[in-house]
């Protein structure tokens, strides 16, 4: 079994509220699980207004898998139209 630990840094230019980066997170959060079947959470930052960070994890029994999902996971987050995709850090388990 191979699990594979995404941290997404994001910076959310257009947000002036809480609430502004409350609905580009969610979205973006809701799109990535549905899309790719893997567990997200905003995992820090979460009072910072322009600014966000997202942990992902998917379990597989293939590590090849796992990290050609995690691939494609960090190349739809950076054509998010709200967000921007910062810097990310891969690891398995």
């Amino acid at each position: 079994m191979y699990t594979g630990i995404l941290r997404l840094d994001f910076s959310i230019p257009g947000a002036m509220t809480l609430k502004d980066k409350r609905r580009a997170v969610k979205s973006l959060k809701d799109r990535l699980s549905h899309r790719f079947n893997i567990s997200v959470a905003e995992t820090d930052s979460l009072d910072a207004i322009r600014s966000a960070v997202l942990g992902v994890a998917m379990v597989s029994n293939d590590q090849a898998h796992v990290n050609a999902a995690l691939d494609q996971v960090i190349n739809y987050a950076r054509n998010d139209p709200d967000m921007i995709l910062d810097e990310y850090d891969m690891h398995f388990v």
